[in-house]
């Protein structure tokens, strides 16, 4: 059986293919065309790290990503994985490819989505909280669906903001308030376990797309920010992996499936919006299947 590596996958993978694909993936996971368990997580106190399986199955595929988290990691990735795509007929193995880059895209590509449906066209501020590799791929993947004129990035790490600034001709902010001000779509990219967002600075028509926090036990948001329009690519996902939701009690409005679907009514206008991404084995699925049809084609 065949193995990609990460660079091999690379030139397979471009954010004009996956963004439609992901997109397809949330309205078939909403409709229930593709079925996923919640992931199965286990932890790894001693060594401060997470080990978790995220199943799916959609028509003729299946696949099953092995993700590990470890913050403490240096040198090397935090978040790494292994995806085995199988063919849902008759079982059988079909290629094996390195999870770290297509969890890197798909995620950002998800973000892309839903601030193509949930923000105006004339969107033009974007604020990115955080500078490492959720950062970069977000500011790539929503550049292909929104022009912005008006760029800014924050890190707890000021050297690294300002070098991710200059390396991508962006503004590095010295606070975090500073950079979501007036912004119309804020980022929250950046590894925390406590709120980072305030309500307060958002504006009535902002977008959050908050990524960083997963887990009953940890926020990105505070309880004014949450006080919006939720929307969350699966609920049963949202209501044990979302401490967000969890500790603020905050409804969910619609998955991004079903607004996409036109199944459910899009959040109503003069109010910010979060949308609060998990990630599910659905979007993998579709990302690891881009991969197998150009695998496919290619020999």
């Amino acid at each position: 059986m065949r193995y990609l590596s990460e660079d091999q996958i690379r030139p397979l993978l471009s954010y004009e293919a996956l963004i439609p694909a992901v997109q397809q993936a949330l309205i078939d996971l909403s409709s229930g065309k593709i079925r996923q368990p919640l992931r199965s997580i286990l932890h790894v106190p001693e060594h401060q790290g997470i080990f978790a399986l995220m199943p799916a199955v959609a028509g003729d595929l299946m696949s099953t990503k092995l993700v590990t988290v470890y913050e403490a990691n240096a040198g090397i990735p935090t978040h790494q994985a292994v995806i085995q795509l199988l063919s849902a007929r008759t079982g059988e193995p079909l290629l094996a490819m390195d999870g770290r880059l297509i969890t890197e895209m798909r995620t950002a590509a998800v973000s892309a989505v839903a601030l193509e449906l949930l923000t105006p066209p004339g969107a033009k501020t974007l604020a990115i909280l955080g500078s490492g590799v959720q950062a970069r791929s977000h500011l790539h993947a929503l550049r292909r669906v929104r022009t912005f004129r008006d760029i800014r990035v924050w890190s707890r790490t000021p050297d690294h903001a300002r070098r991710f600034a200059s390396e991508h001709g962006i503004q590095a902010c010295d606070t975090a308030e500073y950079a979501a001000h007036g912004a119309d779509v804020v980022v929250s990219v950046s590894s925390t376990h406590e709120p980072l967002v305030r309500g307060a600075w958002l504006g009535p028509q902002t977008l959050v797309c908050a990524v960083s926090a997963v887990g009953p036990n940890r926020r990105e948001l505070d309880d004014a920010a949450m006080a919006a329009p939720v929307i969350v690519e699966s609920r049963e996902a949202a209501f044990r992996e979302s401490g967000d939701i969890l500790d603020s009690g905050a409804a969910v409005h619609a998955e991004l499936g079903e607004l996409l679907a036109g199944t459910r009514p899009l959040p109503p206008t003069g109010h910010h919006i979060i949308f609060k991404s998990l990630g599910v084995a659905a979007t993998d699925l579709a990302s690891a299947a881009l991969v197998w049809l150009q695998c496919q084609a290619q020999s």
